[in-house]
């Protein structure tokens, strides 16, 4: 279930972090991944490109296809790794709701 490190990480510039939300955009070189991690909030994805995900959960890894513009939401609670799982550059912005 474990991604190889040999791609540079995911890196998220911190656009706006009040009392309300923090919004993070999320750039990714192809095979670039954010790491493991427990999302502590809901939160809203707007890809800014096409995002061919790779997602790795503890029940396995799935692919999903997210094209640019359209955001989708989540519960807290979430756990996951997410991986660029295509060949070209790819970004979205996650807005979590506190």
């Amino acid at each position: 279930m474990s991604h190889s490190r040999a791609s540079p990480p995911a890196i998220p510039t911190t656009l706006l972090d009040d009392d309300v939300v923090r919004i993070i955009r999320w750039d990714f070189e192809p095979g670039a991944d954010t790491g493991h991690h427990v999302h502590g909030l809901g939160y809203v994805v707007v890809p800014m490109t096409d995002c061919h995900f790779l997602i790795e959960e503890e029940g396995g890894s799935r692919r999903v296809e997210v094209s640019k513009g359209m955001p989708y939401r989540r519960e807290a609670g979430v756990t996951h790794n997410v991986v660029n799982g295509g060949t070209e550059f790819m970004s979205f912005i996650e807005i979590e709701y506190k």
